[in-house]
């Protein structure tokens, strides 16, 4: 079995966990409606994306 020769210093741990760090999710203004939405995504209220109707919701 596998075993480590020596401690892993905790500089080499910091290294290996500096990209598992969560980040906050970005939203921008629809420019149809005025609610948030996420960038690249339809928005959720108003059922538009990039300009045009893609799903009908009923209000």
């Amino acid at each position: 079995m596998a075993v480590p020769k020596r401690k892993t210093s905790p500089s080499k741990r910091g290294m290996r966990r500096s990209h598992d760090s969560l980040i906050a999710a970005s939203f921008q203004e629809c420019p149809n409606c005025g609610e948030l939405k996420r960038p690249h995504h339809m928005c959720l209220n108003c059922g538009y994306y990039n300009g045009r109707e893609v799903v009908a919701l009923e209000a």
